[in-house]
């Protein structure tokens, strides 16, 4: 089960008796008190429970013979196949609330106050005498870490860079400059290595490796300007804004499968980090905490909700190829439903059972935009069609010229760079002007070298979260699609418009 599932709360089942009962509605020590019979919960998993443990019940289950939660009630023991803890299970922080405040009795004295005072304490011990050479994107992590050193430190002990690598957004540098020189953040100098980037990325098509090299250019130019400005490296600490979903996905936990390489991951990093050589400070936040703690220093809310943007940049939302391939292939989809599927000759990076899958994206036509449909549709495929692990669907363009069109040989090109900042601009500039577009969380747009006659797509890759460790793919309105297609078809720059219909998981949010 990947995606959504609907959770059915029940009571006990061959093994306990009825007294031992966990029923949605009755107080106490009720892991469920509070919660709907039925609810939309979250699912990540290859594997599933068959059997109970002895003094275990089953409380729910998702109809289809699997054990969805169990509890032993004596002990007060609970295990759920779901996630509770991400956004997108409905209720799934009353059953932790219920858990921590009713079960354990645990107190609800932890405040962002007091999360906010723990970091900073933190930072005086990590930090002792040496001062700060902070990487800045320019995003809401890197702000909200150059607002915490620069309070705890002192603008003297914190030397703030922005390296432009040449796959920014539209106008990012500039707009990052002024953004924080009006909050009284001048202590950031801007370093223009785009050539040097470019140069080392050219001809490279594996995400993986992009990603790699991206994060040792992003190391080779702090290092030259560390040395061309006279710093001693032993008396400075390299400062980066990375946030706990980047050590899960870079598989730096003890459980974790590494999905993507971060760029503040690589391994020269972690050997770094080992040798007590960087200093992050919101290393074990989710975006939503970072948001909190940047509300509790005073940044404007301009800086604070930016949509996410990835630290590699447009590098990773433009798919490469080194050579051509096969056609879109046709799939039966031996359903009674009425739409036609096509596997794309593309792959890109999924999660599936909390492991990383590379596998190829199916394109959904001849069904109307139907969202209904998609929600159920999307994690059907998925699930049944293990070589596939995205969803999209057809917005613009020939659906009959899907079967003729193939892969073409592509690399990190500045033409194709610059046609995917452009279209990257105009969508977001629409997005963000559409009060009906105030769910969605990120907007990445990607730029996929398939098609039949200017052999390039693109796909729409909108989304809702708050942690980033779950998403749903966000629904548009029709007056934005319009809005949306008629502007990227008026550039004649591509083929196909998709729109990534994809829950991560199975899908990530970047393609790469």
């Amino acid at each position: 089960e990947y995606g959504l599932a609907q959770l059915h709360i029940e009571g006990a089942r061959n093994t306990e008796p009825s007294s031992a009962k966990a029923t949605a509605g009755k107080q106490g020590t009720n892991i469920f008190f509070n919660v709907p019979a039925n609810t939309t919960v979250w699912m990540s998993h290859g594997d599933h429970v068959e059997t109970l443990p002895p003094g275990f019940i089953q409380i729910a289950s998702t109809g289809n013979n699997s054990i969805a939660a169990m509890g032993n009630e004596a002990k007060k023991w609970y295990g759920f196949q779901f996630h509770p803890e991400v956004f997108h299970s409905e209720h799934g922080r009353i059953m932790l609330q219920n858990f921590l405040f009713s079960i354990c009795q645990a107190e609800k004295n932890w405040t962002t106050a007091d999360m906010q005072a723990q970091i900073e304490l933190e930072i005086k011990k990590e930090a002792g005498d040496k001062n700060v050479f902070l990487l800045v994107s320019g995003g809401v992590d890197s702000t909200v870490c150059f607002a915490l050193l620069e309070k705890v430190l002192g603008k003297n002990r914190v030397y703030g860079v922005h390296i432009d690598h040449g796959f920014m957004r539209e106008k990012e540098t500039a707009t990052i400059t002024a953004a924080l020189s009006r909050i009284g953040f001048d202590n950031l100098h801007i370093i223009d290595a785009s050539k040097e980037f470019f140069e080392a990325l050219a001809g490279v098509t594996d995400p993986e490796k992009k990603r790699q090299i991206i994060g040792k250019i992003f190391l080779d130019v702090t290092d030259r300007i560390m040395s061309e400005t006279a710093r001693d490296p032993k008396q400075w600490l390299l400062g980066q804004g990375t946030i706990y979903p980047d050590t899960i996905e870079s598989g730096g936990t003890k459980n974790a499968d590494k999905i993507k390489t971060h760029h503040n991951r690589v391994d020269r990093i972690v050997e770094m980090i080992k040798e007590g050589r960087i200093i992050e400070p919101i290393k074990e936040l989710y975006k939503d905490e970072v948001r909190a703690i940047g509300r509790s220093l005073g940044l404007p809310e301009e800086l604070i909700a930016r949509h996410p943007f990835p630290g590699p940049g447009l590098a990773i939302r433009c798919l490469c190829s080194e050579e051509t391939s096969a056609p879109a292939k046709k799939i039966d989809t031996q359903s009674t439903t009425a739409y036609s599927m096509y596997q794309l000759p593309l792959r890109s990076v999924g999660v599936q059972g909390d492991e990383r899958s590379y596998a190829h994206p199916a394109v959904i036509t001849d069904c109307g935009l139907d969202y209904p449909l998609f929600h159920t549709l999307a994690p059907q495929i998925t699930n049944s069609h293990k070589d596939i692990n995205r969803v999209l669907f057809l917005l613009h363009g020939d659906p009959k010229k899907l079967g003729l069109s193939t892969v073409q040989p592509s690399f990190l090109s500045n033409e194709r760079i610059t046609k995917l900042r452009h279209i990257d601009a105009i969508v977001n500039d629409i997005i963000l002007a559409d009060p009906t577009c105030r769910h969605i969380w990120q907007m990445p747009i990607v730029l996929v070298p398939f098609g039949h006659e200017h052999k390039e797509s693109i796909v729409l890759r909108p989304v809702e979260s708050e942690e980033a460790m779950t998403v749903r793919f966000a629904e548009l309105s029709n007056g934005v699609i319009e809005k949306i297609t008629q502007a990227i078809d008026a550039l004649a720059f591509v083929d196909f418009i998709f729109y990534d219909i994809t829950n991560k998981p199975p899908g990530t949010i970047e393609w790469e």
